[in-house]
């Protein structure tokens, strides 16, 4: 049986994939510094935390389910007892993309991130379209990246992101350089900056007078019919109306070199900031 260190299982992404790994294949050693946290995990879902040592003792994969700021930190204080050929799974690219994990080249790095359940989808089940975070009852795509080690070691390693993110879709491969263009840059330098302002837009408009909750369903109604055209969900082309109020629209909105937050310089800087 494939053995598993699962770092940080009674946090809050921890639990999640405790939760999600309880009653697969793998035998998972549960670790948790916090009091609060192994209480979590023994309540909810009947698991005992090991020492870290116990833990580490002959285990093939170690998951760091920790904050990004302490991946450095985590991985340089368990370097010393991963035998060579360990595959160490890390859940975003931000750490890993910064150079923080220890130079071993005897070591495979496998980098997994979900994108969560997509905005168009076919869920029916109520605690299924409630799931906008994913790994829990809506379905949802992953990324997964081979940092360094072996091929074959990347079979293993999807196989593990995909009990994890269950239930999963589509299981894309990409690089960790393309997983950080992902995010940071695609999904919280880009989307969630333009998501907050168009939260802001929306609090403008109701301060001049539109009732909130008009606003909010005006808003979020267009958000689905524009984005279903935009991201070819559904065929079909704007007004003129619409075009023309795009193309006066997005110059006052945007820099024009705005895609510079793509490049590698900007990338690492905004990695750096959380990290």
């Amino acid at each position: 049986m494939t053995s598993i260190a699962l770092f940080g299982a009674g946090g809050k992404m921890g639990y999640r994939l405790a939760s999600n790994l309880k009653g697969s294949r793998f035998d998972v050693r549960h670790v948790e510094l916090s009091e609060a946290g192994r209480e979590r995990l023994k309540s909810g879902l009947g698991f005992d935390c090991v020492p870290q040592d116990q833990a580490l003792e002959g285990a093939d994969v170690v998951i760091l389910a920790v904050p990004d700021t302490a991946i450095g930190k985590v991985a340089a204080g368990i370097d010393a007892q991963l035998k060579p050929g360990t595959m160490v799974v890390v859940l975003d690219a931000a750490a890993p993309f910064a150079g923080h994990l220890p130079e071993r080249p005897d070591l495979t790095y496998f980098v997994t991130h979900p994108c969560h359940p997509p905005i168009f989808n076919d869920e029916t089940d109520p605690a299924a379209k409630r799931d906008f975070f994913g790994g829990i009852a809506a379905k949802q795509h992953i990324t997964s990246a081979l940092m360094q080690g072996p091929e074959e070691h990347f079979a293993l390693g999807e196989e593990v992101a995909k009990v994890i993110w269950a239930p999963v879709m589509r299981s894309h491969r990409v690089t960790v350089e393309q997983m950080a263009l992902l995010e940071p840059g695609l999904s919280e330098t880009v989307c969630a900056s333009l998501l907050v302002v168009m939260r802001e837009a929306m609090d403008e408009v109701v301060r001049r007078g539109v009732p909130k909750e008009a606003a909010r369903d005006f808003l979020l109604g267009h958000m689905n019919v524009l984005g279903a055209v935009i991201f070819e969900e559904t065929p079909g082309v704007f007004s003129d109306a619409c075009n023309k109020a795009i193309e006066f629209g997005k110059p006052m909105l945007m820099r024009d070199d705005w895609k510079r937050v793509f490049e590698a310089n900007e990338l690492a800087a905004s990695i750096r900031r959380i990290t």
